[in-house]
């Protein structure tokens, strides 16, 4: 982000002066939203050691490891007597000393998740699934808090952040420069420090910003639903083994696990025998633990006379991904798909997601995603402070407008035509905010610097 005080570099011209102007507009409208999706971003990347701080009365058992556990469905008849409703899923212990979780759907509300300790039966805690700390700040990273509306400015600003990242590079190229480019000059107290700041930390970390952008794109609203309807037609997406759903499910996994970008818009097997005896949840397990599935599974309870049990897996690494789906009445596994099952284009996916949440590779992949937040944070904070420190009195401080020209409109319009392909609300949001450029009286770009 640069101000209209800075000095244009020796031999700019045009197109410099187009990219400068765009580039200070973009981060400007988008700095607040890029701070917010950075920071939630940023703890949502420790979310295993979080939950346990935020949530250990909940999670904890009180009878610790070792004690034996009660049926699963004793362990559910006592989270309904505490929580009236439906059960939809059954959680067993992720790991010795860790609760049960029931989750319960009252009438059309949302879903409560009730914890039990194991061996007693006890109820130690519930909570509706959308107020669970890791859950609220998903929520909040997506702005899915504010409804699906504003889940599409994520998409815009996204799009927006991989034209600030082409266009700071840019920018940065040294020109005959050989100080501000890898180094501070001054001190804090000067514009010209919080600019290299601002630009240093930038070009160390626009490989993984880029990354983050487009990794991120998969669980927008428009683009993310088209991207996926594309590649399951070309076949390139949802397992054989079973099929897309019409609308968007809601077997996204419970709280605090990330779902699977693939799987949770699937539809769930029917049972192919409709009359008998439903299984234990107990045999159920065992039919888990035969076909290999690690402890962290979610169980789905049938919520039809056909339906099925779905045993999901959903672990921090994408490729641990597994779903089985069971036959109520007999047991047979009717689909056990694992990651490997996906389409190269969803397994492509599903590893950038993993990766932008610092799973797939251990401690170094949490603490550069980690890294990478904190970059976006101090780039944001020292393109707000550069902006805000030298900005003339009572005005905006923008770059000047390159000449009016076929070139600078030329060029525009392409860069939001091939963005646009790829993204449309981008390049629809690049069309307006040049409509809204063009349209603005002289007098006010005058009197205002913009």
């Amino acid at each position: 982000m640069t101000s209209a005080n800075d000095t244009q570099p020796a031999g700019a011209g045009r197109l410099y002066s187009l990219i400068w102007r765009w580039h200070f507009y973009a981060g400007l409208l988008c700095l607040p939203v890029f701070i917010l999706l950075a920071t939630t971003g940023g703890l949502y990347l420790f979310r295993d050691e979080l939950a346990p701080l935020l949530e250990h009365d909940r999670l904890i058992a009180p009878s610790g490891p070792g004690a034996a556990s009660l049926a699963p469905e004793a362990l559910i008849a006592r989270a309904l007597a505490a929580r009236p409703g439906r059960a939809i899923r059954f959680t067993p212990p992720s790991l010795p000393g860790r609760t049960a979780e029931v989750g319960i759907r009252g009438g059309e509300g949302p879903v409560t998740s009730v914890f039990l300790d194991p061996a007693s039966g006890r109820v130690v805690g519930q909570v509706a699934e959308n107020a669970r700390p890791m859950v609220l700040i998903s929520h909040i990273h997506s702005l899915a808090i504010l409804g699906p509306g504003p889940n599409l400015l994520i998409e815009v600003v996204g799009g927006w952040a991989i034209l600030l990242v082409a266009s700071g590079v840019y920018l940065w190229l040294p020109r005959g420069r050989r100080s501000g480019v890898v180094t501070l000059r001054a001190s804090p107290k000067r514009r010209v420090w919080w600019r290299d700041l601002h630009a240093v930390v930038g070009i160390f970390a626009c490989v993984f910003l880029l990354f983050l952008a487009v990794t991120g794109m998969p669980w927008s609203g428009y683009w993310g639903h088209h991207y996926r309807v594309l590649i399951n037609g070309w076949g390139l997406g949802t397992p054989a083994a079973v099929k897309p759903a019409s609308v968007a499910s809601d077997l996204a996994l419970a709280a605090s696990r990330a779902g699977s970008w693939t799987m949770d818009a699937t539809r769930a097997q029917l049972s192919q025998q409709l009359a008998g005896q439903t299984l234990s949840l107990d045999r159920v397990m065992r039919i888990a633990r035969e076909r290999g599935v690690a402890a962290g599974y979610v169980i789905r309870l049938p919520d039809r006379p056909a339906g099925v049990f779905t045993v999901q897996r959903y672990p921090r690494q994408a490729t641990g991904q597994r779903v089985l789906h069971i036959d109520r009445f007999s047991g047979k596994v009717l689909a056990d798909v694992g990651f490997a099952d996906y389409g190269p284009l969803a397994r492509a996916t599903e590893l950038g997601i993993a990766i932008h949440t610092g799973g797939q590779f251990g401690r170094i992949n949490q603490l550069l995603m980690a890294a990478a937040c904190l970059a976006i944070i101090v780039m944001s904070l020292a393109g707000g402070v550069m902006w805000w420190r030298r900005r003339p009195s009572g005005r905006l401080g923008a770059p000047p407008a390159p000449p009016r020209g076929p070139l600078s409109l030329s060029l525009f319009a392409l860069f939001a035509l091939l963005l646009g392909l790829l993204f449309p609300l981008l390049g629809l949001s690049m069309v307006a905010a040049l409509v809204v450029d063009r349209l603005l009286p002289p007098l006010f770009k005058t009197r205002f610097g913009v």
